[in-house]
């Protein structure tokens, strides 16, 4: 039995930094730098921005992040898991608790970007209930960007 632990940390957080380091790392080895979207952690805003980091017996080993849309939708930001820790339903737990904190803060709906190099992620999202929208906001002229959304 796998001792799983999401804790909400604050954006300037050591293992928070640590995860989307490495997120970041993976993303520009698939992507050009112009269509890798990072978090601006020196803007003020990011404090608005709900972090979870997962621990698994205590070592973190994967992250994620809700941050407000527009009135009804918050968008999942810094989503990841450690890939030698996926497949173990982390990312599912990861999920289901941002968005049932989506939900706690009266959001109606969750929409996310992910890459077309990202088939894993693509197959993840389907699964747990995500449909492909239309390109929006900063990711609408992006070729690789792929949109998804589910309603709470």
């Amino acid at each position: 039995m796998m001792n799983i632990e999401l804790v909400q940390v604050a954006p300037e957080h050591p293992d928070l930094a640590l995860l989307i380091a490495r997120l970041d790392r993976y993303l520009f080895e698939l992507y050009p730098p112009e269509e890798v979207y990072l978090v601006d952690f020196e803007d003020p805003c990011v404090n608005d921005i709900y972090f979870i980091v997962a621990y698994l017996d205590s070592r973190p080993v994967g992250c994620g992040a809700i941050k407000k849309l527009d009135e009804a939708h918050v968008e999942l930001k810094r989503f990841f898991v450690e890939p030698e820790f996926r497949n173990r339903g982390i990312a599912r737990r990861i999920v289901r608790r941002l968005e049932e904190e989506a939900a706690k803060q009266g959001y109606q709906g969750i929409k996310l970007e992910t890459g077309d190099q990202q088939t894993e992620a693509v197959g993840f999202y389907k699964k747990n209930g995500y449909v492909e929208i239309p390109r929006f906001g900063e990711y609408a002229a992006c070729p690789s960007s792929l949109c998804f959304e589910k309603r709470l």
